[in-house]
């Protein structure tokens, strides 16, 4: 379809209602596993590379405390961090020595089979929704409309155009706002098709029963210790991709974006001239 006719102001279907529910669905369930996984990892904070970790083998991620001190130490390099991680007050004003403070893991009290119980039962919310998400994309043909990367877009001049475009705080107007550009693209196809599953089957590897089960697991992703390396690594690739979106999303007008979410309709944005009037929804929803 012909979308040139479109102008600021002009009102369209953007988000399917599979997208918009599977973004909800998606944001809460993240959460949830988060938190409970922070708790979780307050068991042991310690990360290491191989088949094997425990507090006398050498750790690349330490979180920890000396004493009165906290500090997070990363492939040897040292930073304190008293009062927010390693060593902190709960919510009585008691001191607590534990990686994650209670205002981010769930239980917020330390409970580490309650947490599993929790992650567990998220992981599957996870999981299923991913593969309905996926399946449904492919099949409305979302990942390819809206999705695919062009062959003129990994035009290195066409993607450092867009870098200085966003960091200028200059975001598409009109016509050129209905579709994904090139970062957006990168993005959601990084958290789609690598974190996503990255971090769905590096949890997979950490189980003992999916190492009877699929042994191969322990190979792909070189040790048990690797694996849940890398699920630290990728949980915390979706909290930057987090931080960024939200960021994004106030920049560009935070009532029509969460609305576009909410219902699916988006208003174009950019300048409105007074003797035109904003037309009905139009076009295909992303």
């Amino acid at each position: 379809m012909d979308h040139t006719d479109l102008k600021p102001g002009d009102v369209i279907k953007r988000h399917r209602l599979s997208t918009r529910l599977w973004h909800w669905t998606n944001a809460l369930t993240l959460l949830v596993m988060l938190m409970s996984g922070l708790m979780i990892f307050n068991a042991h904070a310690r990360l290491y590379w191989g088949d094997y970790g425990a507090n006398d083998d050498k750790a690349w991620l330490i979180i920890d405390d000396a004493g009165d001190t906290g500090f997070v130490e990363i492939a040897g390099v040292r930073v304190e961090t008293t009062g927010v991680l390693g060593i902190w007050k709960n919510s009585e004003g008691e001191i607590k020595r534990r990686a994650f403070p209670h205002w981010v893991t769930i239980p917020s009290a330390y409970d580490l089979q309650a947490a599993r119980r929790w992650h567990f039962t998220f992981a599957w919310i996870l999981a299923v929704a991913l593969t309905l998400y996926m399946a449904r994309s492919l099949w409305n043909g979302h990942v390819f409309k809206d999705l695919h990367i062009r062959k003129w877009e990994w035009s290195p001049r066409h993607i450092l155009h867009d870098i200085k475009e966003h960091a200028r705080l200059r975001f598409p107007t009109g016509a050129a706002a209905k579709d994904y550009n090139i970062l957006q693209k990168l993005s959601y196809i990084g958290v789609l098709f690598v974190l996503l599953p990255l971090i769905i089957f590096t949890g997979l590897t950490m189980s003992p029963a999916m190492n009877a089960a699929w042994p191969w697991l322990l190979d792909i992703f070189g040790g048990r210790q690797s694996a849940r390396s890398l699920h630290f690594i990728a949980a915390f690739g979706l909290v930057a991709f987090f931080f960024v979106h939200i960021a994004m999303v106030v920049l560009a007008g935070p009532i029509n974006e969460v609305r576009s979410m909410i219902t699916g309709r988006y208003r174009l944005p950019g300048k409105v001239e007074s003797n035109t009037a904003p037309q009905e929804p139009q076009g295909e929803p992303a």
